[in-house]
């Protein structure tokens, strides 16, 4: 795979999937830069890969504020020129009743897991079009594809990436621009280790590999996508999970 001068954007890339990311697309060769809101995180990781010899650099960006992407958009086509590869990491949920969903907590959902990635996309979408190429990678999720419980307005969020990225694959296929969707299964993250423990056991019942996944196996199939090898791949979903769900 060949990332020697790309310019990829990951958001949420300061742990987790995002960090594997920006981790091995700079290793690849590829100029990364770590969008997260943990500025702390962040300039750790981009200053880990540049201490091995990478290109990296942190933007501070929250994917709900409309102020911050217009920002972060201003400042990579000012320095860097252009974006060649956007892939929308971040993301947040909670197992939850839906009758206990309050407003705030819908607001958060839809706005980190959909509305965000849209806005961002809306932000780098016609300079990709202007340069006729582009790889968009969307982190959805397998709720977003067959439903989960207790993650109703979660799995509208992810399903709606889902539909969203399909839909803008054929828009950006002119143009040389391809989106794909990448729906990890339950992985060993932060966020999956703060639900409580008998989720988690319920989890691995169901998994016929019986094991999380690893961030990294996430991570490979992003850069897949994002790379050249998957040039001829677009407006597809691609779902990493041990085998909890096999949809054809």
């Amino acid at each position: 795979m060949k990332f020697e001068d790309k310019v990829a954007l990951v958001t949420g890339g300061a742990s987790g999937i995002g960090l594997c990311t920006v981790q091995s697309m700079a290793e690849l060769g590829a100029d990364v830069l770590i969008a997260d809101i943990n500025a702390e995180a962040g300039e750790k990781a981009a200053a880990d890969i540049r201490a091995k010899g990478g290109k990296a650099e942190f933007v501070r960006l929250d994917v709900t504020d409309k102020a911050s992407i217009a920002k972060v958009r201003d400042h990579v086509l000012g320095t860097k020129g252009r974006l060649d590869i956007l892939c929308n990491v971040a993301g947040w949920g909670h197992i939850q009743p839906f009758v206990d969903n309050d407003d705030a907590f819908i607001a958060k959902v839809m706005g980190l897991n959909l509305n965000g990635p849209i806005e961002l996309i809306r932000a780098f979408f016609p300079s990709m079009i202007e340069r006729k190429g582009g790889k968009i990678v969307n982190v959805s999720s397998d709720a977003g594809r067959v439903g989960s419980l207790g993650e109703s307005v979660y799995s509208a969020a992810k399903g709606g990436l889902i539909a969203f990225s399909k839909s803008l694959a054929r828009e950006g296929a002119r143009y040389g621009i391809n989106v794909n969707a990448i729906c990890p299964g339950p992985t060993d993250t932060p966020l999956l280790k703060s639900e409580p423990e008998k989720f988690l056991e319920a989890f691995l019942k169901v998994i016929p590999m019986r094991r999380f996944g690893k961030p990294s196996e996430v991570a490979d199939s992003i850069v897949f996508m994002a790379s050249n090898r998957a040039d001829y791949i677009t407006g597809q979903v691609l779902s990493v999970n041990g085998g909890i769900t096999m949809v054809g």
